[in-house]
């Protein structure tokens, strides 16, 4: 069996949460979907997957319950199962800022098409900052951004204030896996004072698909969050396996060195596992091995 993936996101006010959950919760495991949804009061954002015409029909229903085609819906192939279950999970942001001015309903940047995307970071005048994290950023960018050594979204404001300055850097361009991230980093960065903050719609995901390959300014592969770990140019699956210690996507190579343990940890992050967070993975490695599907 094949699987179609439905990576989304809108940002759209929402009330009563706990009834939705429950609603958009029995809508997938109907239609036999996998993946994660994640609901907040300000929107939707999430991974699923199910067979082709199942996952329609489940972004039919939640465009119709919250009108997420106005937002971003991008899909993709996956030959095999990307994930293991169901889930939908309340959050107090769909994705983690903590910066309350960081608001696309009051402010976003400007977006740019994939194909207006090279000229825009081409320009000598503009800074391009990738807004993913480190474990991202390690197998693929786009060429002269700038990686600003993140752990977490959270640290961006910390980027922002330490190596940008608004008088200084007038234009600004963003660009993240899917558009989530720039659509917050846009607004915190409009209210920090920036004068022109451009982001990449669709993202990397939506770069990679309409941009030919002769014409491509992206180097490497780009870190997915589903059973693929990474694609290529044209969403084709590239060979990585996925460290469940870190997060980090890891080539045939580093599975074979000393510090690599399925499940636990990988030549990345071995030096900073303590003995009791390798327990504790070697145990979730051991049941999650056991379990079906």
């Amino acid at each position: 069996m094949s699987y179609r993936i439905a990576a989304l996101y809108r940002f759209v006010t929402i009330d009563d949460l706990p009834t939705l959950r429950r609603e958009l919760l029995d809508m997938c495991l109907g239609e036999g979907a996998c993946g994660t949804l994640l609901i907040a009061s300000e929107g939707i954002n999430g991974t699923i997957a199910a067979a082709p015409d199942a996952i329609e029909r489940v972004v039919d229903l939640l465009d119709a319950r919250l009108g997420v085609r106005q937002g971003e819906v991008k899909f993709s192939q996956s030959s095999e199962k990307p994930f293991r279950r169901m889930k939908v999970r309340i959050r107090p942001e769909i994705i983690t800022m903590r910066a309350p001015e960081a608001n696309p309903a009051l402010r976003v940047g400007t977006y740019v098409a994939p194909r207006d995307w090279n000229a825009v970071i081409s320009d000598p005048d503009v800074v391009v900052v990738d807004t993913r994290n480190t474990y991202e950023t390690r197998i693929g960018t786009f060429r002269g951004a700038v990686d600003p050594g993140i752990e977490s979204f959270t640290q961006f404001k910390r980027f922002v204030a330490t190596e940008l300055d608004p008088s200084k850097h007038r234009k600004v361009a963003m660009f993240c896996t899917g558009g989530i991230r720039c659509e917050k980093a846009s607004a915190y960065m409009l209210a920090e004072g920036f004068e022109e903050v451009f982001h990449l719609k669709g993202g990397i995901l939506q770069y990679l698909e309409d941009v030919a390959a002769e014409d491509s300014l992206w180097d490497g592969d780009c870190y997915v969050f589903d059973g693929r770990v990474a694609v290529g140019q044209g969403l084709a699956e590239a060979q990585y396996t996925q460290c469940f210690g870190c997060g980090a996507a890891l080539t045939p190579e580093e599975t074979q060195a000393p510090s690599f343990e399925a499940g636990v940890s990988c030549p990345h992050c071995r030096d900073r596992l303590t003995q009791e967070r390798a327990e504790g993975l070697r145990l979730r490695h051991a049941e999650r091995t056991r379990l079906p599907g």
